[in-house]
């Protein structure tokens, strides 16, 4: 038998050696971008085989779009383009600082708390009175950046970040959902013994067992803000998207930075200078002990450099005060931004 030839790698898009600014020029839905043949595709495969393990009747439709969502109603999964393409993850990383599921296991994450989303759209769980006992009701107030979680809570499972489950009682089935596809019934006491959210698993289960048991047809699903139909272009779209996460206040903050900086000698370093140089390091830090979206911040030290240097500011000779006041300022700013929706009020 002669051996069969390998078919042909697919040709790059016209789009994917562009830099930046020439990429940012193209319409979403003229990139072309689909999940066949990207690394998205055995991703998806990997969870619809967990959902098979677990006896699930149906696999979610996946289809690209511009965020992570499941329609409300029907059994799909939307999923960012730029998972689609590494030339697009990398336009991602450099207009928002992260690439949301932009790994393997970010992405199956994802996918598995999207799963859950579908299922319940399906079987309408959360319309039912024990749902709301055990989950509260799905009517609450859901503002998923301003949610205040409880780092030591019991209540909810830990999987996504941010203690995500405690955003909204969909996100919390959801994330339970997540949870209990990829973990066995008899290692729930080894994580979850004494927990509230041992009783949200064991909820979930039983329902998932009268999922596989009176399985029903999903509806047709309806592809909401599908990536092929959207004729925004991406500066566009990444204008629209950098608004919801960050704040533009041009003097807002003047009168604090004058107050940081006000022992400041008049031959000392430019402020503006210092914080260039420990831009990075400052972000970090306050990325990870606050939980804020690392593009809100780093938009905010930005800022902050931006007014210094306009401001004539100059560095106190003294850094380990200069870093304790600022890093202390960042910390608190950003903790009222996830708390309220605003860095701080304008009184």
């Amino acid at each position: 038998m002669e051996p069969q030839e390998e078919a042909p790698a697919a040709p790059k898009p016209l789009w994917a050696k562009l830099g930046d600014e020439e990429l940012l020029g193209w319409r979403i839905c003229d990139l072309g971008v689909r999940i066949e043949g990207s690394e998205l595709e055995p991703r998806i495969a990997q969870v619809f085989r967990e959902l098979e393990a677990r006896g699930l009747p149906w696999r979610p439709v996946c289809y690209l779009a511009d965020e992570w969502f499941s329609p409300e109603g029907f059994a799909a999964i939307a999923i960012p383009f730029y998972l689609a393409h590494p030339r697009l993850k990398k336009l991602e990383r450099s207009q928002m600082l992260e690439v949301e599921g932009g790994t393997a296991r970010w992405c199956l994450m994802l996918l598995r708390h999207e799963c859950g989303h579908s299922y319940d759209h399906v079987y309408r769980f959360s319309s039912r009175r024990r749902w709301r006992q055990v989950f509260g009701s799905p009517s609450a107030d859901y503002e998923p950046e301003t949610y205040r979680p409880r780092p030591y809570s019991k209540s909810y499972v830990r999987h996504l970040p941010n203690w995500y489950a405690q955003a909204h009682p969909e996100e919390d089935f959801a994330e339970t959902f997540a949870v209990w596809l990829t973990t066995p019934p008899e290692q729930w006491g080894e994580r979850y013994r004494g927990w509230r959210a041992l009783e949200k698993l064991e909820y979930v289960h039983e329902l998932m067992s009268e999922a596989i048991s009176t399985p029903v047809a999903p509806p047709r699903p309806r592809f909401i803000s599908e990536a092929g139909k959207l004729k925004r272009t991406l500066r566009r779209h990444y204008a629209a998207k950098k608004k919801l996460f960050a704040e533009d206040f041009p003097d807002f903050f003047d009168p604090d930075l004058r107050a940081i900086f006000s022992d400041g000698e008049p031959d000392g370093p430019p402020a503006a200078e210092v914080l260039h140089r420990n831009r990075q390091a400052l972000v970090e830090s306050i990325v990870r002990w606050t939980g804020q979206r690392k593009y809100a911040v780093n938009m905010l030290v930005r800022q902050f450099i931006e007014r210094c240097e306009w401001l004539e500011l100059a560095a106190p000779r003294d850094p380990c005060r200069l870093f304790l006041d600022l890093g202390s300022y960042l910390a608190a700013l950003v903790t009222n931004h996830l708390h309220t929706g605003r860095f701080k009020r304008s009184v």
